[in-house]
């Protein structure tokens, strides 16, 4: 009984990353902000989803894949990010006009 109701706010809790993060992709200025909120929040939200699932079902295999699942995504997902990012800005994708650093303005302008 306690198992399912850690589950149940483990869902909730996951439900509310997600539900944040999508409402950071559709607020946020520019492609660097929205992407740093899908990321995030999506790969937070997706833990603790994912949690969530290996408590419900409380078998071990569940739990491993969970497990496996949940690092696979905190390592890739910033990768990603970070590489379609960088990618966005060396091909010219506009800043926010609130922006105040530039870290890569000396690699656009080396390239």
């Amino acid at each position: 009984m306690i198992v399912s109701w850690i589950a149940s706010v483990l869902l909730l809790v996951g439900g509310a990353f997600v539900l944040i993060a999508s409402i950071g992709v559709a607020r946020l200025p520019d492609l660097y902000t929205r992407m740093q909120a899908a990321t995030k929040g999506g790969a937070v939200g997706l833990a603790f989803l994912m949690g969530a699932v290996a408590l419900a079902l409380q078998r071990a295999e569940a739990t491993v894949l969970v497990a496996l699942l949940i690092a696979f995504v905190m390592l890739t997902a910033p990768v990603a990010a970070h590489a379609i990012g960088r990618a966005g800005y060396l091909n010219g994708v506009p800043l926010w006009e609130g922006t105040r650093r530039d870290d890569l303005r000396r690699a656009r302008e080396r390239s």
